[in-house]
């Protein structure tokens, strides 16, 4: 049995269909003008002009609901963002580690990855950090409380460690009570430019190494005690 909105498509139809196939029989045969014609005209009202019925026919199926037009073509969508970053990369970790057949499950560790996505997120979001130009790069004091000094004193440390001599520049941490101290310098005019362009947040995403990280993370493959929570 049609379903009721079907119905009332067809019976729109037809009833379009009607009205124009009963005002084809009234209008003259050499298209002039005739008294209904002109009453019509000086009433504001107008001739259906070839074509205006389809016009409508489509305009009424233009006014069926999204979900009525979907379920008609049998149409389906499911959707692809994973609502929240965070999510999303432990999601597309877990993809990978399910397609290789090498996989030591013994060894995962998602949880490790999970906690450092949430220092990222403190160090990325919450943390204050203060640049300022030194000779030959530049220096940013970075400082938080709680959660987020705990995170700042993870990933900032190992971040230096990491990105020293990439595109040939020098980075050194020191200490704060509050915080850490970044130094990241180099001898090429280009690169001292370059680094303070990047500024604090720019120089932290620098470099290749984030995501292979990740994955090596996840894998239980990090070296923790040396490295502590990589950037």
């Amino acid at each position: 049995m049609p379903s009721t909105r079907k119905l009332v498509v067809i019976g729109a139809v037809l009833a379009v269909a009607g009205a124009g196939i009963a005002f084809a029989q009234t209008m003259p045969g050499d298209h002039s003008m005739g008294p209904d014609h002109q009453q019509m005209m000086q009433s504001g009202q107008h001739p259906m002009r070839p074509g205006h019925m389809q016009e409508m026919v489509r305009q009424h199926q233009g006014m069926v609901p999204m979900e009525g037009r979907a379920g008609m073509h049998g149409a389906s969508v499911t959707p692809t963002m994973p609502g929240q970053d965070a999510f999303g990369a432990i999601q597309e970790v877990v993809r990978i580690l399910d397609a290789d057949p090498k996989t030591d499950w013994s060894k995962v560790d998602l949880e490790a990855l999970r906690q450092h996505l949430i220092d990222m997120n403190e160090v990325t979001l919450k943390a204050d950090a203060d640049a300022k130009p030194i000779d030959r790069g530049l220096e940013v004091t970075i400082t938080g409380i709680g959660r987020t000094l705990v995170a700042i004193q993870r990933m900032i440390p190992a971040y230096a460690q990491n990105v020293n001599g990439f595109n040939g520049w020098t980075a050194k941490v020191d200490s704060l009570p509050n915080g850490e101290l970044l130094r990241v310098t180099a001898a090429d005019p280009k690169e001292i430019q370059h680094i303070r362009g990047l500024g604090f947040i720019g120089l932290l995403v620098s470099g290749s190494m984030h995501q292979p990280h990740h994955l090596a993370m996840a894998k239980g493959e990090f070296d923790h005690e040396r490295l502590g929570h990589i950037h």
